[in-house]
């Protein structure tokens, strides 16, 4: 049974989900003390040449061994271990599990190849495997756009019996707005790097034009709209009140999104960061369907939903806090009622700069962050071996690496970038990889061991360092 909550403790090397018979114990790494982690050459989902040149390059500017052997083994993991790549009628299809969770998420599979997209020039394969991502994303929106997870066929899961519209083709069926956001951000990204329309074609136009209804539907102006879900759990943040439509809202031009996307139940359903994500996208789709189509009429659509969702945001997301001056809050509900923490999954309030919402130095996000990094944060937590951001999903304590990773990419200041770096090498359980959790008192209490996002957005992290602040990784 899939979960991201159940905690593991070891006192030996974590792997990627994979078993020991698969690693190439006897393939030692430049490092002398640190053996690689990857699979077996033959036993690799895919393989790229720009991928292992640059890791190559990277790795020899990067001093700390456990660092540079961390980056080796977490860069190409989703390359490694998630990805199953064929040519489907002619056109490239990828489908890309979590790590430990065999099915696909809409956001985590956007966000487990962004890393790779600015080698997509360099590598003709690797474009492909970037092209089937979309191609079958594509499809999984025109299955179900409420569907946040998706079977790699209509094969069923264990969810099937949740209170909702289940298909066999579905692995869950949260309604998370950022999971319509991603595909965007995804394709937008592939066509500004490579110029290659290919795979936007009638289907995808038609995923986009449903993307567009769906979040017209959940502004909730008439009603309801067709979504609901209800989950027969002990685990309150898995199921949702208000008969499945979630606690009240009054429309106010916002989107409502039932979950987050950590797959916890929002409490007031306006989510502020996938709100701002999604005036990010509809923009971004407004440009494609001008550029590539000429169609100024649905582009025009996309730019006035924009325009209507940050209009609202000026007036329902903002406050003045006690302590913290203007800021952002985390949910709302139109009512004037909104919710103050942060969660360790993209977007949240912390990951805003780097989504293009707003600018890292913009005081009012500079608020926002001294709120999310301090223990006004219900869910910031401090321990012996560091600080950062936790979650509901986890519980109390457990410390997010996600957190410390998009800490360091929102941030300028190189001490505070050096000490995520030091909390992120000190963390691993020894285990080379990054986990989704750990006990801030001992990180060898941790949760999955097999997380792709959240390795290759180390390995992002660390190529950003090495192209902007190189000397970070030299001490």
């Amino acid at each position: 049974m899939s979960t991201r909550r159940d905690f593991i403790k070891t006192s030996g090397l974590a792997f990627a989900g994979l078993s020991l018979s698969k690693y190439n114990f006897s393939s030692i790494s430049i490092m002398k003390n640190f053996i690689s982690q990857r699979p077996l050459l033959s036993e690799r989902k895919f393989k790229s040449d720009a991928v292992e040149n640059k890791i190559e390059e990277v790795k020899q500017n990067i001093k700390d061994e456990k660092l540079a052997w961390m980056f080796e083994n977490c860069y190409p993991n989703t390359l490694d271990t998630t990805v199953n790549f064929q040519f489907l009628n002619g056109k490239p299809d990828t489908f890309v599990i979590t790590g430990d969770i065999n099915a696909m998420w809409l956001r985590d599979s956007s966000a487990q190849v962004w890393p790779y997209l600015p080698l997509a020039n360099d590598d003709v394969k690797l474009k492909q495997l970037l092209a089937g991502v979309i191609n079958r994303q594509t499809k999984c929106i025109l299955i179900d756009p409420y569907a946040n997870a998706f079977n790699f066929g209509p094969t069923g899961s264990e969810w099937d019996k949740d209170l909702t519209e289940m298909k066999p083709e579905l692995h869950e069926r949260k309604w998370e707005l950022d999971s319509l956001c991603y595909p965007i951000k995804l394709a937008h990204g592939y066509w500004k790097t490579t110029n290659d329309i290919s795979c936007f074609d009638s289907k995808w136009i038609e995923a986009m034009k449903l993307v567009l209804k769906t979040f017209k539907q959940q502004q909730r102006k008439d009603g309801h709209g067709p979504y609901k879900f209800q989950r027969i759990t002990a685990w309150q943040p898995d199921t949702v009140p208000g008969s499945g439509y979630g606690n009240p809202i009054k429309p106010v031009g916002l989107i409502c999104s039932i979950f987050r996307p950590s797959d916890d139940a929002t409490i007031f359903p306006f989510y502020i960061p996938s709100n701002y994500f999604a005036v990010v996208s509809l923009r971004q789709l407004s440009e494609m369907f001008v550029k590539i189509f000429n169609d100024k009429n649905f582009a025009q659509q996309c730019s006035t939903l924009a325009d209507e969702v940050e209009n609202a945001l000026k007036i329902y997301s903002l406050t003045n806090h006690l302590n913290f001056g203007e800021m952002i809050s985390y949910e709302a509900d139109g009512f004037g009622n909104q919710l103050f923490m942060d969660d360790p999954s993209f977007p949240g309030l912390l990951s805003l700069p780097y989504f293009g919402c707003i600018s890292e130095s913009n005081p009012i996000y500079q608020n926002t962050r001294k709120f999310i990094l301090s223990e006004s944060n219900p869910y910031f937590f401090k321990g012996k071996f560091g600080e950062g951001i936790g979650s509901p999903h986890t519980g109390m304590g457990k410390i997010w690496p996600l957190s410390l990773i998009m800490r360091a990419l929102t941030s300028e200041n190189d001490e505070e970038i050096s000490s995520c770096l030091k909390t992120l090498i000190k963390t691993d359980a020894d285990s080379g990889f990054i986990h989704e959790s750990f006990d801030a008192d001992n990180p060898r209490i941790f949760t999955r061991k097999w997380f792709a996002w959240a390795n290759t957005l180390f390995g992002e992290l660390i190529i950003k360092l090495h192209q902007e602040k190189p000397y970070l990784l030299k001490v």
